[in-house]
């Protein structure tokens, strides 16, 4: 049986809740990601931030990105995996969320991020098919 930490792509790192968002865009910069999870002060998941997030969020609304902090731009509940879920729970969670990256956690601490190309990578042309029927439907 696959599992999450088999198709994930270890090594994430979080940026910590109180970081600025221009502290996060040089951390996407430097790790060339477009996501990084956001943790509070006992390392544990409390959101996801996208390059998307500091453009449109917060540069497009004409915002100062050294002002606003990585938890406030932080919406909703994150969601994630356990290292050990399969296959067929992380396509749930990220078909049913319609979400791009999923972190995998594992003994409470982030181990790796599970990403589109990752799924690529990794699963059936059928797979991929369901999972950008259902990611990229019209909501």
């Amino acid at each position: 049986m696959t599992m999450a930490k088999d198709i994930m792509h270890p090594g994430a790192q979080w940026i910590p809740a109180h970081e600025t968002l221009d502290r996060a865009a040089q951390m996407m910069r430097d790790l060339n990601v477009g996501a990084l999870p956001i943790a509070d002060e006992n390392e544990r998941l409390c959101g996801i931030i996208t390059d998307r997030d500091i453009v449109v969020g917060c540069v497009a609304m004409g915002h100062d990105p050294a002002k606003i902090t990585c938890s406030e731009m932080a919406k909703g509940t994150p969601r994630w995996v356990e290292a050990d879920a399969d296959v067929g729970a992380v396509l749930e969670e990220m078909q049913s969320h319609q979400i791009r990256r999923l972190p995998v956690i594992e003994g409470k601490r982030l181990v790796g991020m599970i990403s589109e190309a990752d799924l690529a990578q990794h699963l059936s042309d059928e797979q991929i098919k369901a999972f950008c029927a259902s990611v990229y439907a019209a909501s």
